[in-house]
Order: structure tokens, then C-alpha cells, then sequence
């Protein structure tokens, strides 16, 4: 018995050890060391080839990118499921995409769904997968050749080489999914983007600090003569992964490197450089391959219209000589500068752009296609634009001057649109292929000029419309199990007696919310849309707040920090007391020429100011007197917010009803910065700066012009978060179905976006 205990024992030791060392450590035996390597997709010329049982074929890299954020979840949670995965890819496919693209290594779920959906599919669902670099290491003393940089890095290129293969268990606690993975989804993998959107500054650093270590020659991969460090680093790099895969598993395919206009191959007039800080090339044209690489290099870039529009920002420099440009950045800002731009051996972006590049095919002045046009004239790598998007966020960050896709505040018609005019800009410049940013919306994002005023901890549990980066998506989710609890139609039978706050004879007010907005429908009587003016007084928090608005000549019950003023289809909008104001607070000195901690506003100031979001903060050199750009936030749309509605409008914010409006109202434009937990701005000039505050119920009045605007009544409307606990549906935007449309067009040979039949 002893015997057989010890045999079984030994022979489960040895399987465990075996099992670790297969599965775990990447230890193998390569039993065919003479064996052909095989690729069926390949970088040829400016393009893609790929096998088909008849011979090779010209490949279109049509995708869209995909996260793994939904709402109630982070990231790093990876909280998908495999059913929810296979429901997506299957409206992926049904848009008109060829390929899905991930950024990270994700849970087995991902690749089980992958692996189930293609599995005899006669057309598959390709994956081009990315390797992550965690970026808080970018902005510190370490360079890329730093072991806690390059290790994980290269062991994370191995770990991805394996899963794709199925032969890979990887523990959790590391940042990527987890999991025993043994799906072999290989046959359906174009290739790999290796790296993240590179800061300029750490390629410096490291091209500085490792100035002699621009040289690797490898089997598959090797570096030029002008290769810089960083670039160096990348090359071996590349070459193990390459290197990896084709002594294990036999298999080649595609590899580029992550990039983006910040460390794009250009080098820009001083100006532009100066004001946006580009002084670092990563150049794909550095790294070389050997003929043993049979399926070839991409370049792989993130492009959006508008930001950072170097090209504009050209146009803008032109009026300044040197001359001018040294005297207003400084003598020693100007001698850092030129030294840093002296380091970059990079050709000029001017010198691959001709006039005529700057005109598209509607006859636009159009930097986007421009610069398009300039990265593919100088690579000689076929050029993938693996992100490029607009957002449907209420908030926006960034404007495109000349073709007005914006980073945010665009209907989800306009949206389709504007993917479709980006799509085709890529393809008319040349350009093998192109991944659509996003599919999913994803609650947990944050953007820079709204992360100040929410608690970044809690951003998954609630839908932050003023946050224009979590609406990227080609599918929304709308609080709700099924239905939001309420909808901006002009439909008041939603409405029930429980939800009333305040009434009176002619006038009332209910309210109701959820994880996205907060709800108002008033009443009054005889109510005469264009020509009354309603006032609804707002008092969020004990700390500051007005009984009189000395801009609309009002006074109220109490002291309150909001002011909704309905007055029209086109002059409707909140205002808040200058107290609680937060671009004042947080951007006093960009928007306003002042400290406003010096001298705050009084806590009863009786002044009501518009609300507004920053854009800029500075312009071009920091020119004295130019202040920041700035958009009112706090102006309110008239429309039908009803997605089953035929005049849907996603930025709608109101709507009249005979006597009624019905009005819906982002959280943190009510100052909530944590709408789950019912967490406010307390004062921010008690606390210098933005602290979170708790509170447990709000006020509201309603009153009108004439008499009755004096000492509006205001009453109780009591909160409850809702904590962790969310609710939100799926639903394709309007611009899935826009985009769906037109790459049917294009298909047909059909270019122009304004020929679309749907959501005009």
C-alpha cells in the first residue's frame, strides 16, 4: 500500500512540476527545431496580404477596439463574461468589422468566447492584440532599460505569445486577466501592437540616459544607423517575441509599435514643439527585419482630429518669427528648448506635405487627412490608424476647427458621421487599415478637465456624462435593468404622485434619479413656452449659497448654489453662485487673471455666473493677456432625449409638454462629485481646493417672472446612493447603425459620407 500511495504521490509531484514548468514558466522542448515557419497574413508593399485556401489576398484591417470596462466594474476587475463577449463579437462582425483589437492580456473568458465564436466559422473575427505597459512608470527616475520596465515587458510578450497558442496559466494579482488559458486562437490572430501611447519624456530620458545603446542585431529583427535608444529597446523587444514564437510554435504575424502624434517621426517648428512639449521621436523605420521574419512589420498609430493638431497649431506659428517666439518664451525656456529639438535627428513634417494635401475630397481644409497623408508618405511600412474616434459625452475637452470633430458634445447621429468622414480621410490617404475607438462606453474613464471635480475612486458606479472619455463607444449603457427610469420625451406618463416635491395651485415640481442624471418636470399653468421664464432655485450644500440672484433680479426661501432658468428652446440654462463656481476654484488664475484664494467670493455672494468647462488653458507661447478657451457647459438643449424617438437627440437636456417641462440635469453639473454615495463639493475655499462632502437630501423651489419670482418657497428632496450597486442595459447608438450603413457603402465603391440615407 505504501508503494502505491508513493506512486501516486510521485506521480502527481511530477505532473504538478510539469504542469508549473509547461504552463506557468514557458519551458519547452522544441521537437522540430528544422521545421518551416508559417504566416498566413503578411505585410506586402503599403498593404496586407492573407492566405485563403485559393492563394493569397489583399486584407483590409477593418476594427474596432474593444476594453473591458462596464458599468459597477474597473478595468482591472476584468468582470466580462464569456456570454457577453460572444453577444459583442457578433455585432461587431454584423457592423462590418473584419477585426477586434485588445490592449492587454485579459481573463480566459475572452479567449474561450473568441475561440467558440470563430470555431467553423466560414468568415472569422480576427484579433490584433496588444501588450501593456503599466504608463505610472513613465513619469520617474527609471528609463526603458530599467528592469522594472523591460522585464515585464518582454515576459508579458511571452505570455501572450502562449495564450493565443492555449498554453498558458497565469496567476492572479498582476494587472492582467488571470487564468488557466487553452483555447488555441491562433488561426484568427493578425499580430501584436507592442506598447502604449509613449510619453515624450521618458523616450528622452532614456535616449539621454542610454545615449550608447542604439545598436541590437537579432534573428528577425535588427536596428538601423539612425536608431536611438529607446527605439534600440524596442527592437529587442520585438525580436524576442518574434523570436519566441517562431522556435515554439512555428507561427509568425504581424508586430508593430504603439504610437502617437507625441513622439511621432516629424519634428515641428519650435513653437509647436515648445507648447506641446514634443520633443521625442519613436520611428518604426529604425527597426529593420531580416528576411527570416516572413510576415513583417506595420506601423500602428493613434490619430484623432483634434488633439494634438500639430498642423493647426502650424498654421497659428506662422505669424511669429524666431525672433518673436524666443522673446515671449524666455531666454533660458528658449536655450532648453533648442537643445532638446537639437537632439532629435527627425525630418520636418513640411517636407512630406504638399498644398494640395491639406483639401479632402469635400474640399475642406482638413489638417486631419493632411497629416494622414504625411505619415504615409514616409513610411514605408504599411500605416494602421489602430485608434481614431469621436465621443458622445455631454462635456467635451477639445475642438476640431476645421471639421468640427469634437473631443465631446456630439449627438451619437453626429458621431456616425464623423467616424465615417475619419475612416474615409484614412483610407484616401493611403493608409492598410484602421480600428475604431471604442466599442463599449466605459464608466470608469476619467478626461483632464473634469478629474479634478469627481472622487476618481468611485467612477465606476455612476455615468459621468461631463466626462467626455467615457462615451467613446459604439454601444452605450443606459442606467436601468431594462429602461432608464426616465426619459426627456415630452412623455409625462412616467411621472407619479410620489415624485412630486413641491405644488402649489398653478406651479409644482417633481423629481426622481438615477445612476446618470437628475430628473425635473415642472408644471405651470397656462404655461407659454417661448415667452414665461421659470426659475428653480437649487440649494446643494449648508456651506455657501444666496438667497438673491442679482443677475435675474430673484430672491428664494433659502440660500441656494444653483439656479435652472428655463426661458425658451434656445435660452434655457444653470447658473451656479460665483462660491461654488468650480473652473473659479480650480482654474482661477488661467480663466480669470486671478487667485480667486486671495480674495474668495463671499459665501452669500449674491452673484450667479455661468458654468463653463476649460478647453485651453493657455494659448499658443503663453502669449500675456490670452486666456484659456472655455465652453459654457451649463447652457441647456432643447430636444427629445427618447432613443426610440425619431428625432432623438442624445444631448438633449429638455423638452416642453404642453404645461409642463421636463428637464434631466448631469450630477456633476450639480457639483456631485460621487453621485453613489451622495458625495458633493464642500467649500472649496475653507479646504483649498475640492473636498468631498456628504449629504442627505437637496432643495428645490420653483417660481416664474412677475410676482411670484420673490422668495420662492423651496422644499426637501431627499438622496440615497445607491453605492456598488448598479443598474445599466445595452444599446447600440444611432452612429453604430451610421457607420454600419456607410461601411456597406464603401463597400459598394460608394465614398461620400454625405450620401448617407440614415440619421442625417
Amino acid at each position: 500500500m505504501k508503494k502505491f500511495i508513493i506512486a501516486v504521490c510521485t506521480i502527481l509531484l511530477a505532473w504538478f512540476l510539469w504542469n508549473v514548468a509547461y504552463y506557468r514558466l514557458g519551458i519547452y522542448i522544441d521537437w522540430r527545431p528544422g521545421a518551416p515557419v508559417d504566416s498566413f497574413i503578411r505585410a506586402e508593399g503599403k498593404g496586407f496580404s492573407i492566405s485563403r485556401e485559393d492563394g493569397a489576398v489583399p486584407f483590409e484591417l477593418r476594427g474596432v477596439d474593444m476594453g473591458v470596462g462596464i458599468p459597477g466594474q474597473w478595468a482591472t476587475d476584468y468582470a466580462i463574461d464569456e456570454e457577453t463577449y460572444l453577444r459583442w463579437f457578433g455585432q461587431i462582425q454584423e457592423l462590418g468589422a473584419n477585426t477586434i483589437r485588445v490592449y492587454t492580456i485579459l481573463q480566459e473568458d475572452f479567449y474561450n468566447a473568441f475561440y467558440k465564436y470563430n470555431k467553423g466559422r466560414e468568415e472569422p473575427l480576427y484579433l490584433l492584440h496588444g501588450v501593456w505597459i503599466n504608463d505610472y512608470i513613465f513619469n520617474s527616475h527609471r528609463d526603458a532599460y530599467d528592469d522594472e520596465f523591460l522585464k515585464p515587458l518582454q515576459r508579458d510578450c511571452r505570455d501572450v505569445v502562449d495564450i493565443i497558442h492555449g498554453k498558458k496559466n497565469l496567476p492572479m494579482g498582476r494587472e492582467t486577466g488571470s487564468g488557466n488559458y487553452r483555447r488555441d486562437i491562433s488561426p484568427w490572430v493578425l499580430g501584436y501592437i507592442i506598447g502604449v501611447e509613449w510619453e515624450s519624456s521618458l523616450v528622452a530620458y532614456t535616449n539621454q540616459k542610454s545615449e550608447g545603446r542604439n545598436f541590437y542585431a537579432g534573428d528577425y529583427l535588427y536596428t538601423g544607423g539612425e536608431a536611438t535608444a529607446f527605439e534600440a529597446m524596442l527592437c529587442q523587444v520585438g525580436d524576442g517575441m518574434v523570436s519566441y514564437e517562431s522556435r515554439r510554435y512555428k507561427q509568425q504575424r504581424l508586430l508593430a509599435f504603439s504610437n502617437w502624434p507625441a513622439t511621432d517621426p516629424f519634428a515641428y517648428p519650435a513653437a509647436v514643439a515648445g507648447y506641446r512639449g514634443k520633443v521625442a521621436c519613436v520611428d518604426g523605420e529604425h527597426i529593420k527585419s531580416t528576411d527570416a521574419f516572413q510576415a513583417g512589420m506595420f506601423a500602428s498609430y493613434h490619430v484623432y482630429p483634434y488633439f494634438p493638431d500639430y498642423l493647426e497649431l502650424m498654421k497659428e506659428a506662422e505669424r511669429y518669427s524666431e525672433q518673436e517666439i524666443q522673446e515671449r518664451m524666455g531666454t533660458a525656456a528658449w536655450k532648453n528648448l533648442s537643445y532638446r529639438i537639437s537632439l532629435l535627428d527627425a525630418p520636418k513634417i513640411q517636407d512630406y506635405l504638399e498644398e494640395e494635401d491639406y483639401l479632402d475630397a469635400q474640399g475642406r481644409y482638413n489638417t486631419y487627412i493632411a497629416y494622414l497623408r504625411a505619415l504615409n508618405r514616409y513610411h514605408t511600412l504599411p500605416v494602421v490608424i489602430s485608434e481614431y474616434g469621436v465621443t458622445t459625452g455631454r462635456g467635451m475637452a477639445q475642438r476640431d476647427v476645421n471639421t468640427n470633430r469634437n473631443q465631446g458634445h456630439m449627438t451619437e447621429q453626429e458621431q456616425g458621421r464623423a467616424l465615417a468622414e475619419c475612416y474615409r480621410d484614412i483610407m484616401e490617404a493611403g493608409c492598410a487599415g484602421s480600428c475604431v475607438f471604442t466599442w463599449q462606453d466605459e464608466w470608469f474613464k476619467r478626461t483632464w478637465n473634469t478629474m479634478h471635480a469627481v472622487d476618481l475612486e468611485k467612477t465606476p458606479y455612476w455615468s459621468d456624462c461631463q466626462t467626455n472619455e467615457q462615451y467613446f463607444g459604439l454601444l452605450a449603457f443606459d442606467p436601468g435593468k431594462e429602461k432608464s427610469i426616465c426619459y426627456v420625451d415630452g412623455d409625462i406618463s412616467e411621472w407619479e404622485k410620489e415624485d412630486v416635491v413641491i405644488s402649489s395651485d398653478d406651479l409644482a415640481v417633481s423629481m426622481k434619479y438615477d445612476e446618470k442624471f437628475i430628473y425635473f418636470l415642472i408644471r405651470k399653468e397656462d404655461f407659454r413656452q417661448e415667452e414665461d421664464t421659470l426659475y428653480i432655485p437649487i440649494d446643494i450644500t449648508e456651506k455657501s449659497g444666496s438667497t438673491y440672484c442679482q443677475e435675474y433680479d430673484v430672491s428664494f426661501g433659502r440660500p441656494c448654489d444653483f439656479l435652472l432658468v428655463i426661458q425658451g428652446r434656445k435660452d434655457s440654462r444653470l447658473v451656479v453662485q460665483k462660491r461654488y463656481e468650480t473652473l473659479l476654484a480650480s482654474y482661477g488664475e488661467e480663466y480669470y487673471r486671478q487667485d480667486p484664494y486671495l480674495h474668495p467670493p463671499g459665501t452669500d455672494s449674491p452673484h450667479f455666473g455661468r458654468i463653463y468647462l476649460p478647453l485651453v488653458l493657455k494659448g499658443l507661447l503663453g502669449e500675456a493677456g490670452d486666456l484659456g478657451v472655455k465652453y459654457e457647459t451649463g447652457g441647456l438643449r432643447y430636444g427629445n432625449a427618447n432613443p426610440e424617438a425619431e428625432e432623438f437627440d442624445s444631448l438633449a437636456d429638455f423638452i416642453f409638454a404642453g404645461d409642463y417641462v421636463e428637464v434631466r440635469l448631469p450630477w456633476q453639473l450639480l457639483n456631485f462629485s460621487n453621485p453613489s454615495e451622495m458625495m458633493v463639493h464642500d467649500d472649496y475655499y475653507g479646504n483649498y481646493g475640492i473636498e468631498n462632502l456628504p449629504i442627505k437630501k437637496l432643495y428645490v423651489g420653483v417660481g416664474y417672472q412677475g410676482e411670484r419670482q420673490q422668495d420662492i418657497p423651496m422644499e426637501e428632496f431627499p438622496l440615497k446612493g445607491w453605492g456598488k450597486k448598479v443598474s445599466a442595459h445595452e444599446r447600440l447608438k444611432k452612429s453604430y447603425y451610421i457607420l454600419q450603413e456607410y461601411w456597406k457603402m464603401w463597400d459598394a465603391g460608394i465614398r461620400e459620407p454625405e450620401r448617407l440615407q440614415v440619421w442625417q
